[in-house]
This record gives structure tokens, C-alpha cells and sequence, in this order.
């Protein structure tokens, strides 16, 4: 397995945020410390404007810059460009290591899925995996599709991908709850796929796996998954079910794709994210749970 992460993105914080650094930190030491899983550490090389800009305008770059909250969930830091750009770099190294058929997690932060072409907003400042997925499109990759998991929809991502030809984007999530999008499918390439909070583990598991079966019949030749892990039952920002098996289980559904794809980490607010990510790795790379 490799993972792909810049210690550095550990370096800003909020005194009470949810997104806090101990996301990475936490889970840079279960993966380190484990022996079931092999692991192999990558960091990203730098991202490009025009790869950032196939998703943003211009002025969200510019934004990034100006020290001024942009809003009451996603505050300005010092560097805060910096460590956006890391992070959707380290998503475009893990989408050169898909290419080249290798199970991959980018494991950084900032997340990046709600943010829409000129908005920073829900703890993202760059889209990670919309920026990888029109990557491999105008790199070759004939069709792509985005994957989503993360209990929050993905409204930046579908917003950027809205009605572009080749690529389609399906989202699996918790309706209603943050950001009050999602409730129907969307232009001609996006679908969402609702869960109503409290709903049980089956409805979760029956509604992903009825997504990952439209996302087949796509036919895409690469699938970007932003693996958000705040589904979880004891996750504090939300009100689903999973535990660690499902996520296992889920990791296992997409390995028996048989396509190539890699992993974006997204939510997950818990202190048993770092277990959870294991869980769903050993599923990926179909190790016992």
C-alpha cells in the first residue's frame, strides 16, 4: 500500500476545530506501528496552476492569500495556500501511482470536497479529488468517475464536475445534514445517493453498494474515491452507523472493481479515525480484517 503524505500538513490548527492535525499525526503512527498492512511512504511533488485552475478560477488562488476567514467552519491560516496545495498535490501523486496499478491513499489534510470552483468552505480550500479526476481526464483517461463516501455531500466536487463530458461523480451520504445539497441527482453525470440520519448499518451498506453498481455501469477506467470516514457511529459531526467492518468491507467492494483508483482522505472527525483507515487499507489490499 502506499500512502502519500507531507508531515507538514500537521502544521496549522484551531484551538477546538474538528479538522485538527492529530487526524494525520494519529494515524501516521497506527500505519507505522501495525504489521499487518505494508506500508510504503511517498510525499507529493508540487502541484501546478493550471492543474489547480482545470477546477478553480483564478481568484480562489488569490483568496487563499488573504488573511480573512472564509468562513465560520473554514478560517484562514497563515500558509493556508501552502498547505491546500500540498494536499492536492499529494491527491495528483496518488492518482500517478493508480495509473501505474498501485492500491494508494493520499493520507493529508486540508480535505477538499466541499470546495466549489471560487469557494472555500466546510474545512476545504482546494478540491483534491476534482483537481486529480480532470488531471487524469486531460491526461488521457478516457472516462473517470469520483466516488464519495464521506457522510457530508461532496457539493464542491459535483458543482466542478456538473455536465462534463467523461466523467460523472456518485455520492453516498447523509441527507439531511451539512451542506443541505445532495437531495437529487444533479445535470446529466451526477448522482446522489441519500441515507436519513440514524439509518442502520444495512441501509448504508445497501445504498453504497447500489452506487458502486451504477458506477460500473459508467464503465470508467479510473475511479477517484473521496474516502471520507465521519459515517462512522461514534463520529461527532454526524449521525451514521458504520464501524471499522464496514469500512473494511467497503475498501473490499472497491478492490473487486477490479479498476484502478486511489483514495483521498476526506472527513472523519473521531479518535478512532486512524483504526478505521486501517480498516478500509486492509480491505483495499484484501488482507483478513
Amino acid at each position: 500500500m502506499k500512502i502519500v503524505c507531507d508531515p507538514h500538513c500537521a502544521g496549522y490548527a484551531r484551538l477546538g476545530h474538528p479538522e485538527r492535525p492529530a487526524r494525520i499525526t494519529a494515524t501516521c503512527e497506527r500505519l507505522k506501528n501495525q504489521t499487518e498492512l505494508p506500508v510504503e511512504w511517498r510525499t507529493p511533488t508540487p502541484v501546478t496552476d493550471a492543474q489547480i485552475l482545470r477546477a478553480h478560477d483564478p481568484a480562489m488562488l488569490a483568496r487563499l492569500k488573504i488573511p480573512k476567514d472564509f468562513d465560520a467552519d473554514t478560517p484562514f491560516y497563515e500558509d493556508i495556500a501552502q498547505y491546500a496545495r500540498a494536499a492536492a498535490a499529494a491527491a495528483l501523486e496518488a492518482l500517478r501511482a493508480a495509473r501505474n496499478g498501485e492500491p494508494v491513499f493520499s493520507l493529508m489534510r486540508p480535505p477538499g470536497h466541499h470546495a466549489t470552483r471560487s469557494r472555500a468552505m466546510g474545512f476545504c480550500y482546494l478540491n483534491n479529488v476534482a483537481i486529480a479526476a480532470l488531471d487524469a481526464a486531460a491526461t488521457g483517461v478516457e472516462r473517470v468517475a469520483v466516488f464519495d463516501f464521506d457522510v457530508h455531500h461532496g457539493n464542491g466536487t459535483e458543482a466542478i464536475l456538473l455536465d462534463r463530458d467523461h466523467l460523472a461523480f456518485f455520492s453516498v451520504h447523509q441527507f439531511p445534514a451539512y451542506p443541505g445539497t445532495g437531495a437529487t441527482n444533479a445535470g446529466r453525470n451526477c448522482f446522489n445517493y441519500i441515507v436519513a440520519p440514524g439509518a442502520p448499518r444495512e441501509t448504508w451498506r445497501a445504498t453504497l453498494a447500489r452506487a458502486l453498481d451504477d458506477l460500473t455501469r459508467f464503465s470508467p477506467g479510473l475511479v477517484a474515491v473521496s474516502a471520507g470516514f465521519d459515517a462512522y457511529v461514534r463520529d461527532p459531526l454526524a449521525s451514521g452507523t458504520l464501524e471499522a467492518e464496514d469500512f473494511f468491507w467497503l475498501g473490499g467492494e472497491l478492490r473487486a472493481l477490479k479498476l484502478p483508483f486511489f483514495s483521498v482522505l476526506e472527513g472523519g472527525y473521531s479518535r478512532n479515525l486512524p483504526e478505521l483507515i486501517l480498516a478500509y487499507l486492509k480491505g483495499v489490499e484484501g488482507l483478513n480484517p
